[in-house]
């Protein structure tokens, strides 16, 4: 049975009301992020069964993924300056239906894992990542410590007890995304969002209505 004991936060769920909030504010725009960042990967976790509820939770063969505009400007700077050193981004997850963060509410019911749907989450508002750094050549992830959506210490920031080539990769992400504004999440090294998310609306639309913007 659905949880019916939280009112649900206002949503955007039509597309043209979600086109008139760009008409107003272009910064609302949702870009997908392989049109804007050349050389851009994708792990869409969600989109497959490799993930920590072990189902899918977005309709299979998903392989688009949006942020809101300025999110996406200030990526597009970080994969170039990784581009300098061989490297680059892999996606695991960013933009995320409302309605999937109700599944995911109703099978975990753990704010410590999932956000709560009373308040819509980042992801919702488009302007959380998870990510981390691959390397160009072999398109290998770098060695972070642990696995994408490990709920444990250890994938901490502030966790010490790793190899100092851990936490230099985690310090290399960090550095880089805080550098061009988003701010990392202490309890996943994997997660960075967008300052001042109140701003933008909590959508609920599918990622192919989202690619009629394009």
């Amino acid at each position: 049975a659905q949880d019916t004991s939280y009112t649900r936060p206002q949503l955007t769920n039509k597309w043209d009301n979600y086109q008139q909030q760009v008409k107003k504010d272009s910064l609302k725009r949702m870009v997908e992020l392989k049109s804007m960042i050349p050389g851009i990967v994708y792990d869409l976790r969600y989109a497959t069964v490799n993930n920590f509820m072990r189902r899918l939770m977005y309709s299979a063969g998903t392989n688009t993924t949006f942020l809101r505009l300025p999110a996406a400007k200030a990526l597009q700077k970080v994969q170039q300056e990784l581009n300098e050193k061989g490297l680059g981004l892999k996606i695991y997850d960013a933009y995320r239906p409302y309605a999937v963060t109700v599944k995911f509410w109703e099978l975990v019911k753990d704010e410590r894992y999932v956000a709560h749907p009373k308040n819509g989450s980042g992801h919702n508002r488009g302007v959380a990542v998870d990510l981390t750094i691959i390397d160009i050549k072999n398109g290998k992830e770098t060695n972070m410590g642990t696995e994408f959506d490990n709920f444990t210490d250890t994938a901490h920031h502030s966790f010490t007890n790793i190899s100092q080539g851990i936490r230099e990769n985690r310090r290399l992400l960090k550095t880089l995304m805080e550098k061009y504004g988003f701010r990392a999440y202490n309890e996943e090294w994997w997660h960075y969002s967008w300052p001042n998310s109140g701003k933008f609306e909590i959508l609920d639309i599918d990622f192919k209505k989202l690619l009629k913007d394009l």
